[in-house]
């Protein structure tokens, strides 16, 4: 049986505020994401996700929709969604929109319709209380956003729910009524060609029925900065009531073919929520907040997430993200200034090596840091509040850089909506695109051995004990079995590695791994089953592509020569031709790897439990999720 599209899928996700500005205005729109998917397309990913482009007062960038079938005139229209389609549609790229069905914005037809009176039309469409008999809300409830999730409307003499912005009053998704014009939503969409959905905040569409309070948090070391914190959510989220609606939504999903549905579920115990709604006949794939929000990338962490999908009976697919447009960018939160470049190479083979789905954010091919915006410059709402205890949003939101000079770096003729980092220009892609040792041609060359080898997309992993500090583990699929080993410390390590022909390697000498020293290689099992000339393994496919500068630091030894690519190898890496998937690098030997296709007698890896001295760390948020 042939996997699904989307299983092991590499997936962009586009923030179309700060990807490309066509018009000067200093906001990117539809038709900057549409001429600049040729760079998309280039890195070898599957899919793109498009961040909320919808008509919307903007109180949350988007994410307070007043119209869910049209496009905010700050986007474009929907000729240019449906021109952007065309043009994704054409690299090979699938689309995926996301989806805001929890709230909607106080602006909403169905919301200004529902407030006017108790029995008037779409009364029920949203989440109201009477108030207690002092006045106060009707429950404990608090919003994501800080305070209560609970405001007055003097007009219906009743508190609405909004478990974010008060602007963002929560529907009622209990009502048939109101799921039958959500469901009708998604259609729209995809009659207009969309490939799937990423459903936003989507365990936060239903709190109980009764509107019990929530319980207090036990005590804890971590600081809190918003009263959310201050609770367990067991009556205000995750409730199983809304399992039937999402299998409603599959159904939806279903009658299109190969179409795609992603939850983001979040929750500091989100894992039994994602397992319940990747169910059979429910969604394709979740992701939670693992790594978004942890404070350092160790082993044990790696671990921890990965063994909450072991693979059983019935289980859902799972889906991975360092970094997106709620989270801080993971360069600036997992390593020091010094070491930026070695770790966002390690970074990203780990990152092509995990089992399930993986999600680039835009930017992350170029390692762009996280922005220290200044209070004057802020947009983000929820770090106006609660400024200065939550590290802003707006930090990873900052504007892309395409072209290295120039005060709009490409990215507009205007002024930008949020000011650029200051090293962002010497990361621009153009700067990048000429520099062959780049983070950028290191992604493609990383992206394409992930679609090459089925084990890295699909196959299972087993996690091996290298020491402490050290992730290692192996993908395996039919007779194809490949190993990844990143040093995810500053300190050099040596290591014993077992027979095989490494892929790709940066940080690697020998059996030296440098301070976040990462591989990929491919296992030669003893007795053969791959033959090795020059260094390549005989099945996988060469070609010219980017390839590391010769004088990159940590770099693995590499001859010379140019590999050279027959042309039914495929397209060279970069090629955006929708009919011509890019292949390879092809894989070169590591001086901790024999010559000439002689295996090396080094020790077999043993699996072993991972070592105590990597303990998962503290998840302190250091900017706070929608979810």
């Amino acid at each position: 049986m042939t996997d699904p599209w989307w299983k092991g899928a590499a997936v962009y996700q586009i923030y179309p505020r700060s990807f490309a500005d066509a018009n000067g205005d200093g906001v990117g729109d539809l038709r900057g994401i549409a001429a600049h998917l040729d760079h998309v397309a280039s890195l070898g990913v599957d899919a793109i996700w498009i961040s909320p482009f919808y008509t919307s007062p903007m109180r949350d960038f988007g994410y307070d929709v007043a119209d869910y079938c049209d496009v905010d005139p700050t986007f474009g229209t929907l000729a240019d969604f449906d021109a952007l389609v065309a043009r994704a549609h054409a690299l090979g790229l699938k689309v995926i929109t996301d989806q805001v069905w929890s709230h909607t914005s106080e602006q909403h037809a169905w919301f200004r319709q529902s407030r006017q009176r108790r029995d008037g039309d779409k009364h029920d469409w949203y989440v109201w209380a009477d108030a207690k008999e002092d006045g106060s809300p009707p429950n404990n409830w608090q919003s994501v956003f800080g305070g209560p999730a609970w405001t007055w409307d003097a007009r219906r003499q009743q508190y609405y729910l909004h478990t974010f912005l008060r602007e963002q009053p929560q529907l009622n998704v209990r009502n048939p009524a109101v799921q039958e014009a959500l469901l009708a939503v998604g259609r729209f969409w995809l009659e207009r060609g969309v490939d799937g959905f990423r459903l936003d905040a989507i365990n936060h569409a239903m709190g109980s029925a009764a509107l019990t309070d929530n319980p207090p948090a036990p005590p804890s070391n971590k600081p809190r900065t918003r009263s959310f914190d201050f609770q367990l959510k067991q009556h205000s989220q995750d409730q199983p009531d809304m399992l039937p609606f999402v299998e409603r939504i599959r159904a939806l999903t279903d009658e299109y073919p190969d179409r795609f549905t992603v939850a983001e579920i979040g929750g500091e115990e989100s894992d039994w929520v994602r397992k319940d709604y990747t169910a059979p006949r429910r969604l394709d794939t979740a992701y939670g907040f693992d790594f978004l929000y942890a404070e350092q990338l160790t082993p044990a962490l790696v671990r921890a997430a990965l063994a909450q999908w072991p693979g059983a009976a019935d289980e859902g697919w799972p889906s991975w993200a360092f970094e997106n447009h709620d989270a801080p960018r993971a360069v600036s939160r997992w390593a020091l200034p010094q070491h930026r470049d070695a770790f966002a190479r390690a970074k990203m083979v780990l990152l092509a090596g995990l089992r399930g789905n993986i999600f680039l954010y835009q930017g992350e091919e170029l390692g762009l840091t996280q922005v220290a915006v200044p209070f004057e410059l802020l947009q983000d709402p929820e770090a106006i509040a609660n400024w200065p205890l939550t590290l802003s949003r707006d930090g990873a939101r900052t504007p892309m850089p395409w072209r290295a000079e120039g005060p709009g770096h490409g990215f507009t003729a205007g002024t930008p909506w949020l000011p650029f980092g200051a090293d962002h220009g010497a990361l621009a892609v153009d700067a990048q695109e000429a520099d062959a040792g780049s983070l950028l041609h290191w992604t493609r060359r990383l992206l394409a051995l992930r679609r090459a080898h089925p084990a890295l997309r699909v196959g299972p992993i087993a996690f091996v004990d290298l020491g402490p500090g050290v992730v290692a583990f192996e993908r395996v699929a039919g007779d194809e079995r490949l190993l990844c080993v990143v040093n995810l410390t500053a300190e050099p390590r040596e290591l014993t590695l077992p027979d095989g022909v490494t892929l790709v390697a940066s940080g690697v000498s020998g059996t030296r791994f440098e301070g976040y020293g990462a591989l990929l290689a491919l296992r030669v099992p003893v007795g053969g089953g791959i033959e090795v000339r020059d260094g390549t393994a005989s099945h996988v496919p060469p070609a010219t592509g980017p390839r590391p500068a010769s004088g990159h630091a940590g770099d693995e030894a590499r001859d010379t020569r140019s590999i050279g690519a027959p042309a039914e190898a495929g397209a060279q890496l970069g090629d955006a031709s929708p009919s011509r998937v890019p292949s390879v690098t092809g894989p070169r030997r590591s001086p901790g790897w024999t010559g000439e296709g002689k295996r090396s007698p080094l020790a077999e890896v043993t699996t072993a439990a991972a070592s105590t001295a990597d303990a998962i760390p503290g998840s302190t948020p250091r900017a706070t999720s929608r979810a």
